[in-house]
């Protein structure tokens, strides 16, 4: 027998069932995050993000980095998000 399978809970709830809630509950914020990420305006931040990591990682010696890219992404991605997420919320 496994060590894990003898093991006595002393009155906790066991994690198995915790972890089955957790499973089924979804972050709305999450799923609407995703769907704005899809949009036209985020996917144009998106290219120009994931062509910045492509440059930047194919030089082995360089000081710049993607930080203004990224913030674009997030800015549209959040922007997007903004106006469609208090729609789930009740």
């Amino acid at each position: 027998m496994v060590f894990e399978d003898k093991m006595i809970m002393n009155g906790e709830p066991e994690e198995e069932e915790e972890e089955e809630e957790e499973e089924d509950m979804v972050d709305p914020l999450e799923v609407v995050r995703e769907k704005c990420a899809q949009s036209e305006h985020c996917v144009h931040a998106r290219e120009r993000l994931e062509a910045c990591e492509s440059r930047v990682g194919s030089r082995s010696e360089t000081t710049e980095d993607c930080t203004e890219e990224l913030f674009d992404f997030l800015h549209a991605r959040d922007h997007c998000v903004a106006h469609k997420v208090f729609q789930s919320v009740k």
